[in-house]
């Protein structure tokens, strides 16, 4: 399959044309972060975000220049993105810090919510995925573990996580930065919840 047919798939929502471009161009990629970072978690992170943001620019991609090389060029924001979000980086989720990796990215630096505001928008996100999306990103971001630990857990491959969380890590954003009105129900079930401490899903 040549490029244009790829992005041409993935535009109309293959998800196979979407593992395909993860599984093609990752280790390329990786490698790629590797020489400017050098903690190997970084620099899976930074992977995902490059092809989030690969994915929401795909629209407008013209190919003037090869896949990889434009792939590269988001790599090489993406990581001095990373540099700037840990050098002014914050504190805001007491209750479930892990999660910042996934908020910071889809927030963006200029957007300003309340703490509260922020984490019922986690969990209403995470409440309108699927049960399959939560449980990955809960094994990730929540119970902190690793790609192989998650792959043994789910009886699959670690490359099949890889494209599972990619594929996530996309839905949360995209639901994420929905304009949605909290209703007071939400708030109330949601305030009583983080008083106990647990999440509900």
């Amino acid at each position: 399959m040549n490029e244009k047919e790829l992005v041409r798939k993935i535009l109309s929502g293959e998800k196979k044309a979407i593992d395909c471009l993860y599984s093609y161009y990752k280790k390329g990629l990786l490698h790629f972060i590797g020489q400017k970072v050098a903690d190997k978690k970084d620099a899976e992170e930074i992977l995902q975000d490059t092809f989030i943001s690969a994915f929401d620019s795909l629209p407008i991609f013209q190919h003037k220049s090869l896949l990889m090389t434009w792939l590269k060029a988001i790599a090489k924001h993406e990581v001095a993105d990373f540099y700037r979000r840990k050098k002014i980086k914050t504190i805001l989720f007491s209750h479930f810090p892990i999660l910042e990796k996934i908020i910071d990215k889809a927030l963006g630096p200029d957007l300003a919510i309340q703490e509260k505001e922020l984490k019922i928008k986690v969990w209403l996100t995470l409440k309108n995925l699927s049960e399959g999306y939560r449980k990955i990103l809960r094994l990730k971001y929540i119970d902190g573990l690793s790609m192989a630990q998650i792959a043994d857990k789910l009886n699959i491959t670690v490359k099949a996580v890889e494209s599972r969380l990619f594929r996530a890590r996309l839905a949360f954003q995209k639901i994420f930065v929905q304009d949605k009105t909290i209703s007071q129900k939400d708030w109330q079930i949601f305030l009583t919840t983080f008083d106990q401490r647990e999440l509900p899903f």
